[in-house]
C-alpha cells in the first residue's frame, strides 16, 4: 500500500480526491473573497477610474463577472459538489486569464492585480504538481508579456513594462517549479504517513480480535475495581454471559467478591500470590494474576484470568500416565491374590459344614472382594481412558434418546425406575463424545436413583436440559430426591475415594469430572432451595474448543 502510493506521488499523480476538493474549497473561498474586493473598489474610488483605466466598462464587467462565476462555485460546493480534476484545471486556467483580461482592461501590467496571478500560478501547481503546473506558469508569462507588448506597440508605453512582464515570468516558473518540489516531497510524506497510520489501524483491529478470541480473560480495572475493558473471555469466566460484539467496556458490572478480594490483596502485596476462586458455583476453578498497566502513574491495573482446569487437565494427564503405569502393577499383584480369594470362598461355599457364622464370613469375603475388584476396575478404566471424539449435538435429540436407553437398562429394577425430561427451548448445539457423556450420565443417573429410594422409597430423577444466560452453552442437569449433600462435604464430592456409600469406591463423580474435563465440559454441583441434589453438566461453546 506504501508503495503504490509513493509510486503515484513519484509519477505527478494529484492527490487523493478528498484532499484535492478541501485544497480547492479553501482556494476558491479566497477566490470569492478577492472577487469582492475587486467589487468593493468599484464603489469606493469610482472617479479616477475614467482617467486611469483603459476599458472601464469592460473592467467593471469583468469584475462583476469574476465575483458572480466565483459565489457560483462556492454555492455548489456548499451545496455538496465535489470538484473532479478538469473541474480545478479549468478554474486555475479560467483564473489566470480573466486576472490577464483585468489587467489589460484596467491599467496593464503595472497594475497590482499582476501579484494576483502569482497566486493562480501558485495555487495551480499546488493542486496539480505535474505537468500542468508549468503549463500555468508557461500561460500566465505569455499573458504578460502579451499585454506588455501590446501597449508599447499600440498605446506607446513604456519599455519597463517589458522588464516587468518577463520578471513576473520568472515568478511565475520559480513558484511553479518550488511549489511542485515541495508538494511532491509533502505527498510522499502524506502518502507513506497513511501508509503507516492504515498499518496501525490494521494491527490495532488485530489486536482486538485476537484479545477478544483469547481463551485467557483479560481485565482492566482502576485503583478502585471498576471494570474498563473486559475480553469476551474474562466475561464468560466471570459472568457467564459475554456482551455484544463490539460493546466490551461494562461499567454497570461489578466484580464478583473473590477477585475483588484478591484484586485488595495485591494492592496491599503485590508479591503475595492469590488463591484460585471459581465466580459461581458452576463455573470452573480460576486464577487471577495482576500487574500495573502504567509502571509510572500506576492509574491502570490489567488482570489476566486463567482457567485452571487447563492446567488442572495437564497435571491429570501426567498424573495419569504414572497411574498407567501402577496400574500394571496393582494389575498383576493386586488381581491375582484377589481372584484366589473369590475362588477360595466359592471353594468354601460348597462345603456341607457351613455353620450360620462361616456364611457370615464368606458373605463378607465377597463383598470386600466385588469392592476391591470395582476399585481396581475404576482405577484402570481411567488410566485407560481414550481422547475425546467430539461430535456436534442436537443436545435435546440426544438426551431423549439417552432416556430412553437408560429406561431400558432399568425395566428389571424394583421398585421401577422413573426418569422425567424437561427441555428449554432454543437449546445450542454442543461438541462433545457421546459415549464418555453417556458414561458420565449413566454414572449420575444410578447414584440419583440410589440416593433417592433411600430417602423416598421411589426410583426417580429429574433430567433436564437448557441454555446458559449468554445463549451460547448448553448444560444438562441431574437432579435426585435423595437426602442430599452437606455443605462440608460439597467441596469434596469429586475428589478420588471420598464416598458417604459404605459400598462405594469413590471414583464414580471423579471419573465423571475427568470425563467431562476430557471434553472441555465442566461437571459441577449446583446450590439450590430444591430437594436433593443436582449435578450439572456445562458444555464449551462448540465453536471454541480446540
Amino acid at each position: 500500500m506504501a508503495t503504490a502510493s509513493t509510486s503515484a506521488a513519484n509519477s505527478g499523480n494529484p492527490p487523493p480526491g478528498l484532499q484535492q476538493a478541501k485544497l480547492f474549497r479553501i482556494y476558491n473561498h479566497y477566490r470569492v473573497l478577492i472577487s469582492l474586493m475587486l467589487v468593493a473598489l468599484l464603489f469606493i474610488d469610482p472617479v479616477n477610474f475614467d482617467t486611469r483605466f483603459r476599458f472601464l466598462d469592460f473592467y467593471q464587467f469583468g469584475v462583476a463577472g469574476y465575483f458572480a462565476l466565483n459565489s457560483f462555485v462556492a454555492i455548489l460546493i456548499l451545496a455538496g459538489f465535489q470538484p473532479g480534476q478538469r473541474h480545478i484545471t479549468v478554474s486555475i486556467l479560467l483564473d489566470i486569464l480573466i486576472m490577464h483580461g483585468l489587467l489589460f482592461t484596467s491599467t496593464g501590467i503595472t497594475n497590482g492585480l499582476a501579484n494576483l496571478v502569482i497566486i493562480s500560478v501558485a495555487a495551480g501547481n499546488i493542486l496539480t504538481p505535474s505537468r500542468m503546473g508549468t503549463f500555468y506558469a508557461a500561460l500566465a508569462a505569455i499573458c504578460s508579456l502579451s499585454i506588455s507588448g501590446w501597449a508599447i506597440l499600440v498605446l506607446g508605453g513604456n519599455g519597463d513594462d517589458i522588464v516587468r512582464a518577463g520578471s513576473l515570468g520568472i515568478l511565475y516558473f520559480a513558484a511553479a517549479f518550488i511549489l511542485q518540489n515541495i508538494s511532491r516531497r509533502m505527498m510522499r510524506s502524506e502518502a507513506l504517513a497513511t501508509s503507516r497510520a492504515q498499518s496501525i489501524v490494521e494491527l490495532e483491529q488485530i489486536n482486538k480480535q485476537i484479545i477478544q478470541r483469547m481463551r485467557t480473560g483479560i481485565l482492566v480495572l482502576d485503583r478502585y475495581g471498576q471494570m474498563r475493558l473486559a475480553n469476551a473471555a474474562a466475561e464468560e469466566f466471570l459472568f457467564g454471559t459475554p456482551t455484544h460484539r463490539g460493546e466490551h467496556n461494562s461499567p454497570s458490572r461489578a466484580l464478583p467478591l473473590p477477585l475483588k478480594s484478591g484484586l485488595e490483596v495485591w494492592l496491599k502485596n503485590p508479591f503475595q500470590h492469590t488463591t484460585p476462586f471459581q465466580p459461581t458455583p458452576t463455573s470452573p476453578m480460576l486464577q487471577a494474576s495482576f500487574t500495573r498497566l502504567d509502571q509510572e502513574r500506576g492509574d491502570l491495573i490489567l488482570v489476566f484470568i486463567e482457567d485452571m482446569s487447563k492446567v488442572t487437565q495437564q497435571a491429570q494427564q501426567m498424573k495419569l500416565a504414572s497411574l498407567g503405569r501402577l496400574t500394571a502393577g496393582i494389575a498383576h499383584e493386586i488381581r491375582n491374590p484377589l481372584g484366589a480369594i473369590s475362588h477360595a470362598a466359592q471353594l468354601m461355599e460348597e462345603s456341607p459344614h457351613l455353620d450360620t457364622s462361616d456364611q457370615q464370613m464368606l458373605d463378607i469375603i465377597r463383598r470386600h472382594s466385588r469392592r476391591v475388584n470395582g476399585i481396581v476396575e475404576n482405577v484402570l478404566s481411567l488410566s485407560r481412558r481414550r481422547p475425546a471424539n467430539a461430535d456436534l449435538v442436537d443436545v435435546p435429540s440426544w438426551l431423549e434418546e439417552y432416556r430412553t436407553d437408560f429406561l431400558q437398562t432399568q425395566k428389571t429394577t424394583s421398585p421401577p425406575a422413573e426418569v422425567t425430561l424437561t427441555i428449554e427451548p432454543n437449546i445450542p448445539d454442543a461438541r462433545f463424545d457421546k459415549s464418555q457423556i453417556e458414561q458420565v450420565l449413566v454414572n449420575l443417573c444410578d447414584n440419583g436413583l440410589r440416593y433417592s429410594q433411600q430417602q423416598s422409597g421411589e426410583r426417580k430423577i429429574a433430567l433436564s436440559a437448557g441454555a446458559t444466560a449468554d445463549g451460547e452453552r448448553a448444560y444438562i442437569d441431574v437432579r435426585d430426591y435423595g437426602p442430599g449433600v452437606t455443605a462440608e462435604a460439597s467441596h469434596s464430592v469429586f475428589e478420588p475415594f471420598y464416598t458417604t456409600d459404605k459400598g462405594g469406591t469413590g471414583l464414580g463423580l471423579y471419573l465423571a469430572r475427568e470425563l467431562c474435563e476430557a471434553n472441555q465440559a465442566h461437571l459441577s454441583l449446583t446450590e439450590d432451595d430444591q430437594p436433593g441434589c443436582c449435578f450439572r453438566i456445562t458444555f464449551a461453546h462448540p465453536g471454541r474448543m480446540i
